[in-house]
């Protein structure tokens, strides 16, 4: 008897009744035998599943009994008895008042296990005796009455007037029909726990009952009568071989439940049931029997100052747990799995949150309505709350950031069910070296963001989880381990899974960081495995400005203002500090700490490292590979921004960091730390980089000039200003007062040049003439110190690098220029190098100032004999070669000190090879050259040729300003004849071997060779005597049309001239005559006058 009845309410529990096929019976039977344990029953002593099966077949096969002929009851007459009991008991049961406690199957078990008080009270005893089942063993009988109890719990009259109210426009008639009553009042529970319209307020004890009984039902699904019609079709589908009991079926429809295959009606009501799991985890039988343990050992349910309801919650488990976990403590694998499947089941559908239904209801209807769960809702709203899709409620954000605390993706991607799926690809390519569910997949998916190997879906899904993730730096879990000691030593944190209303997001990670770039000096720093962690965030975070809490926080409307179209990976932290100086002072503040640790460690710029690669591989791969960078990375990439592997993205990148650190002298890490004593002691209130500098470079100089005993910037910052003063050379954006005063003249004469290495300075150097008055100024001041320290010339340094190296070694800084106009001429001068030599002579001969050499050596001549030019000119704009010219002429009258003859003399032999090199010639000459001398003038090599022809071409010249240029030069000649370079190279071996004893200058070999060319036993090489011909001609007719502006101009046109001494003989003959003539006439005069006297 016993197998049939237990056959029997098989088929009881199964609804198998009567008008239904006869294979129904059979399923029910292979169930039975799947399921042989439910309820706690067990196999009828001494009989197997084949030995049940053989009776239940013969049963089939005569199914009644003859009147009187032996049954089952024979065999077993007291297991008969005892279901007959049982069964009586259920009849009863349905009366008013009936008592589990009354029950004899059960009195022996009540009386051992549960007190006595409860035992009035039948889901007390219920309770009592389902707990005490796990620990000890209670008779079958008992046990089968329990199920049964269970089973047709719903009659309980206790729930039929609740049920009545509640439910009443949603249930039949018949509101005992499979489980309704009981289905309705969980719906209606789940109603008032979402405040939806319409939801009835259910009394404290009910919820506490209802909640209860979904709870006894937690170990079987058969139990829960609603679920269980409703997913039938589906459990034969899709779990069809899992056993039933310990909630294994209700796990298998849960892991099915987005199947499209799945029914609603299932779907609908497997959703409830998890969403009772939210309310209280013990609904879930699995959860609760492998985490009873762990609850215990952690205290997670031993908050005296909260309410049990709070305590109850999903959420405050798996809080509490992963909290244990977090912490590093041991939870059970066991409990481990079963959290892991609820933190992906709360992924996986938003409406298991009532929090988010509540409080997101306005965002879903409006942005993410109609989309499949699998997480997808979840992810839009998550999207919705980085601000991509216009506001969220502050509430609805607080419900999402919970919600991923609880869900703690970020300790196993795989929780995460639509990034997951998004990402597989990705994971399979770049993260495949990575063990699957480690954390570390999350930090290497954000490695590869904007990337070749990312694909979008997964950049979106990434981003959207990270921005919740980045809001509490709890939810990285290799940044918490790393980092909780030192977060609870510097930051004050509290537990893992406590929060602090008061904490704003992202200031934790951000206390950290701070402390991360401290110096050994300023003390209280992160420990080292802390501080990697922390740099690996920032290096992450820095791809998106709404990585960076903080950051979005404060600078909401400046983003919204200024920066509104950068809509590109990390454009908007660039456009933030374009605009740095437009910022409110909040965001200023934060960009400005931002970009000040970005000068000590430039990988936190991501991208612009991986826009690098190439040059950090070729130039730069040992700064990169050091653990702890000073900003010797950056100072690399910009030495080596023009080298070939440089590509524009770098290039950009680069010179964008160059132009963010003149905004602030913090901002230049190297700078910072080598200056800011001097700074402060020198320069305080001055915030600028270019300021600062400059107010530095002008100390150093004045104590240079002075002749200071002792330097008043310090050695290691004349270091590094020198290298910030190279640096800014480079690019004119790098001079802000100098870009602003040139942006007009940029615009009209430079658009076509790019910016860096210089060339835009020296397109304008080119045009000077053409300068708007402002640029002409400040180009003319610019020009005037890189004339006294030559390094500061970025294209002259950058074009004669090789050459400085060949030459001038052993030469200061100062004095490069010198040395390399030294060699200028010498067979191994790079041509390049020597053309751009050319051009800073020619700009050092428009204005003395701009030749430190001759200013120093010509400081007593200048005022002497140029005067009348000084009082005309200005302080910033040249003098265009006037005062040369006056020294020139003067060098030719013989006059000039000793120093300063010695420099006007190589001025005249370098501007006699190069017309270029007179700036009073070219202003007044260039159109007789153009008309006279096109083709001397277009060679490339100048060796005098222009000069030589305006000589020959004298009579020619019409312009007056010209030809006196011209007679100038042939009265410069005169003085010396290295002066001359084509009449030096045509006699060049008759000086040697006439006038070899002669030393140059004051005119000596140049009459040496006059001399010799009149002197008819010397004889002369045709081309020098042809060339000494037409000179004299030359000056026969300077002195007929430029006659002596005084007597010292003539006393010196006849000490230079050819026949000097023809001339001295004349005069002095003159002298003498005039002598005689005064004698003699003076003593007849005398004689005269006596005789008067005598009268």
């Amino acid at each position: 008897m016993e197998v049939e009845t237990m056959f029997a309410n098989y088929l009881t529990k199964e609804e198998y009744v009567d008008g239904e096929e006869e294979g129904s019976k059979h399923r029910a039977l292979r169930h039975a035998l799947v399921d042989w344990s439910w309820g706690g029953i067990g196999v009828p002593n001494g009989l197997e599943p084949g030995d049940i099966v053989a009776k239940l077949a013969a049963k089939d096969n005569n199914p009644q009994n003859p009147a009187g002929g032996p049954g089952p009851a024979a065999v077993n007459p007291g297991a008969a008895e005892r279901n007959l009991g049982a069964g009586a008991s259920l009849t009863r049961r349905r009366s008013t008042g009936w008592k589990l406690a009354e029950e004899a199957v059960c009195r022996e078990d009540l009386t051992r296990l549960c007190p006595k008080h409860s035992w009035n009270n039948n889901l007390a005893v219920l309770e009592c005796l389902q707990d005490k089942k796990e620990e000890t063993e209670i008779a079958a009988e008992c046990n089968h009455l329990l199920w049964n109890y269970k089973l047709n719990l719903t009659t309980d009259p206790k729930f039929e007037s609740v049920a009545n109210e509640v439910c009443k426009t949603t249930i039949s008639e018949d509101i005992h029909s499979q489980g309704e009553v009981i289905a309705c009042l969980e719906k209606g529970l789940v109603r008032e726990a979402e405040e939806q319209p319409g939801a009835h307020a259910i009394k404290e004890d009910c919820k506490k009952s209802i909640m209860r009984v979904a709870e006894l039902s937690s170990d079987d699904f058969h139990l829960d009568r609603y679920l269980y019609f409703a997913c039938r079709e589906d459990r034969e589908r899709f779990c069809e071989n899992t056993l039933a009991g310990e909630g294994r079926v209700y796990k298998c429809l849960f892991n099915h439940k987005f199947e499209e295959a799945l029914s609603e009606r299932c779907r609908e009501a497997l959703t409830t049931r998890q969403k009772l799991i939210a309310q209280d985890y013990k609904v879930s039988y699995s959860l609760a029997k492998a985490c009873k343990s762990d609850l215990r050992k952690y205290r997670c349910s031993a908050d005296s100052n909260m309410p049990r309801a709070r305590e109850a919650r999903l959420s405050y488990l798996l809080l509490c747990l992963e909290s244990a976990v977090h912490r590093g403590r041991v939870v059970s694998g066991e409990c481990q799995g079963e959290m892991m499947d609820y933190r992906r089941m709360l992924m996986e559908d938003f409406s298991l949150s009532p929090e988010i239904v509540l409080h997101c209801r306005s965002e879903i209807e409006g942005h993410c309505s109609g989309l499949h769960r699998k997480g997808r809702t979840l992810h839009c709203l998550m999207r919705v709350g980085r601000g991509d899709m216009g506001a969220i409620d502050p509430n609805c954000q607080r419900a999402l950031q919970t919600l991923i605390q609880e869900a703690d993706p970020g300790a196993d991607y795989r929780i995460d069910r639509a990034l997951n799926e998004a990402c597989e690809s990705v994971i399979q390519t770049a993260c495949k070296h990575i063990r699957n569910g480690d954390p570390m997949i999350l930090s290497c998916l954000m490695e590869h963001l904007y990337t070749e190997k990312m694909v979008e879906d997964c950049e979106h899904r990434l981003l959207e989880l990270q921005y919740f993730i980045a809001r509490d730096w709890k939810l990285d879990p290799i940044l918490y381990r790393k980092c909780q000691g030192d977060a609870a030593r510097l930051c004050h944190t509290h537990g893992w899974n406590e929060t602090s209303e008061m904490m704003p997001p992202g200031a934790i990670f951000s206390c950290l960081y701070r402390h991360a770039y401290r110096s050994v000096e300023q003390g209280r720093r992160l420990s080292r495995d802390c501080k990697v962690e922390v740099q690996r965030i920032l290096h992450q975070r820095a791809l998106d400005v709404k990585l960076d809490p903080e950051l979005q926080r404060r600078c909401m409307t400046d983003l919204g203002k200024w920066c509104s179209e950068k809509t590109e990976a990390g454009q908007e932290l660039e456009c933030l500090q374009d605009h740095l100086e437009d910022l409110v002072s909040d965001c200023r503040e934060v960009v400005g700490n931002l970009t000040e640790l970005e000068s000590e460690d430039i990988q936190i710029e991501a991208l612009l490292m991986r826009a690098c690669e190439p040059v950090i591989q070729t130039h730069c791969h040992e700064v990169a590979d050091n653990q702890i960078d000073t900003g010797e990375l950056m100072d690399c990439l910009v030495q080596n921004k023009h080298q070939k592997e440089m590509n524009e993205k770098c290039s950009v990148g680069v010179t964008h960091f160059q132009l963010i650190q003149i905004k602030d002298f913090r901002f230049s890490y190297k700078f910072k730390t080598a200056c800011k004593e001097d700074v402060l002691k020198l320069c305080p209130n001055i915030k600028k980089k270019v300021d600062v500098v400059i107010c530095l470079s002008t100390t150093v100089r004045n104590d240079t000039l002075q002749d200071a005993k002792e330097q008043r910037v310090s050695v290691k910052c004349r270091k590094q200003l020198r290298v910030e003063e190279v640096e800014m050379s480079e690019d004119i954006r790098l001079e802000p007062e100098l870009y602003d005063s040139c942006k007009q003249d940029i615009n009209r004469l430079c658009q076509n040049v790019a910016f860096g290495n210089a060339q835009v300075i020296e397109c304008l150097k080119e045009n000077k003439r053409q300068l708007t008055q402002r640029c002409h100024q400040r180009i003319f001041k610019l020009q005037e110190v890189e004339m006294v320290d030559p390094e500061l010339d970025y294209q002259l340094m950058r074009v004669c690098k090789h050459m400085i190296r060949r030459f001038c070694t052993e030469s200061e800084g100062k004095n490069v220029l010198q040395c390399l106009k030294q060699n200028k001429n010498s067979e191994l001068m790079d041509p390049k190098c020597k053309q751009m030599i050319t051009k800073r002579q020619i700009t050092q001969n428009t204005d003395y100032r701009l030749n430190p050499v001759l200013r120093k050596a010509c400081k007593a001549d200048i005022p002497k004999f140029c005067q009348p030019i000084l009082n005309k000119a200005t302080a910033d704009s040249e003098l265009e070669g006037q005062v040369i010219s006056c020294l020139k002429l003067k060098y030719a009258d013989q006059r000039l000190s000793p120093d300063c003859e010695d420099q006007i003399r190589v001025i005249l032999q370098e501007s006699a090879l190069d017309y270029r090199l007179d700036p009073q010639l070219q202003i007044h000459c260039t159109q007789e050259i153009s008309r006279l001398c096109p083709e001397e003038a277009a060679a490339q090599e100048q060796t005098g040729q222009v000069e030589e022809c305006l000589k020959v071409n004298l009579l020619k010249i019409k312009q007056e300003g010209c030809k006196k240029e011209v007679l100038n030069m042939l009265k410069e000649s005169k003085a010396d004849i290295f002066v001359d370079p084509v009449l030096h190279t045509a006699c060049a071996l008759d000086i040697k071997h006439q006038c070899a004893a002669i030393p140059p200058g004051k005119g000596r070999q140049m009459s040496c060779l006059m001399e010799a060319l009149q002197d008819k036993r010397v004889r002369l090489q045709p081309e020098c005597k042809k060339r000494l011909q037409d000179r004299i001609d030359m000056w026969s007719y300077a002195a007929k049309v430029a006659p002596a502006d005084g007597f010292s101009d003539l006393a010196m046109q006849v000490m230079t001239s050819p026949s000097k001494n023809y001339i001295l003989t004349v005069i002095g003959a003159g002298v003498a005559l005039l002598f005689l003539m005064g004698l003699l006439c003076g003593r007849f005069t005398k004689r005269v006058t006596q005789e008067l006297k005598d009268r």
